[in-house]
């Protein structure tokens, strides 16, 4: 009886250690994101003051609106509407020739984005810049968001961050004009996702009438794998889509300045090595 009671007693020791110092695995049943009021009031504040000093909007307003189309609902039951008052208070618009999408890209995309400044990303609106990153859903019971456990996007349709996220996408593909590009991965299957954000929203919500050109940029991880290119996968499927719906478009397979800032990620890799030594010969050649 002993060993069996020492058992058990050592058996709760580990999993009070495990819940205590090994939060990881429990990351996902995190709730809203701690301070989120601050955090989205002053991010919106700084946006308006620094970042866009054009825009005069009401931060506490559209705090107002956020808060009443979350709290008091179910962490599946926030529709797109219910966010509408938010966005109608925070009206944006953008030059035309500046719009960069993306799918599976992110960390790329930001890069890019930073390089060729004239890029504006769905991240640089005011409501991407106040959301970005954060977590939120609300509780029927209570008038106040839920900070101990909120669901997985997947969890369902009316998730109270992917709707916001819908309607800001939408928002963005509608007002996009000009020369627009994407940025695709082709290092995975299925780079272009009709189920992602950019194949489900942001494509449908592009308008060929305000749309000159689709620019398609395809970039691979630079030691592979080289799964999909502008004439195979996935890229081929929305190439047939653009042109189904009216749209110009041009497709370019590993763009020379995102293969430049993938080397400067990562400059050991062999290929930035080849890229180094012809740059080296080609200024050579032409000091000589």
């Amino acid at each position: 009886m002993k060993t069996s009671a020492s058992f058990v007693m050592i058996c709760v020791t580990v999993w009070v250690f495990i819940l205590l110092f090994c939060p990881g695995p429990l990351r996902a049943r995190l709730g809203t994101t701690p301070n989120i009021k601050h955090i989205v009031v002053g991010r919106c504040y700084n946006y308006i003051t620094l970042v866009n000093p054009s825009l005069r909007h009401d931060c506490d307003d559209i705090w107002r609106h956020f808060e009443e189309a979350v709290v008091r609902q179910s962490s599946c039951n926030v529709t797109v509407e219910d966010y509408h008052p938010m966005f109608y208070s925070m009206p944006q618009a953008w030059p035309c020739d500046r719009f960069l999408f993306w799918s599976k890209t992110r960390s790329l995309m930001h890069s890019y984005a930073a390089v060729v400044r004239h890029f504006w990303t769905l991240e640089d609106t005011l409501v991407g810049y106040m959301f970005n990153d954060l977590v939120w859903c609300g509780q029927e019971e209570d008038s106040d968001f839920d900070f101990g456990s909120c669901p997985e996007w997947s969890a369902c349709r009316n998730h109270p961050v992917y709707s916001l996220w819908r309607q800001a996408s939408q928002n963005f593909a509608e007002m996009a004009c000009g020369n627009i590009t994407v940025l695709l991965n082709g290092s995975i299957e299925n780079a272009f996702n009709k189920k992602s954000m950019f194949g489900s929203v942001e494509l449908d919500s592009l308008n060929p009438h305000r749309v000159d050109y689709v620019n398609i940029k395809v970039v691979t991880n630079l030691e592979g794998p080289f799964l999909e290119s502008c004439h195979q996968g996935s890229i081929v499927d929305l190439i047939h889509i653009l042109q189904s719906r009216g749209f110009r478009w041009t497709c370019t397979d590993n763009d020379q300045t995102l293969m430049i800032l993938q080397c400067i990620q990562n400059p050991e890799q062999s290929v930035c090595q080849t890229c180094a030594n012809n740059l080296i010969h080609q200024k050579k050649a032409t000091i000589k």
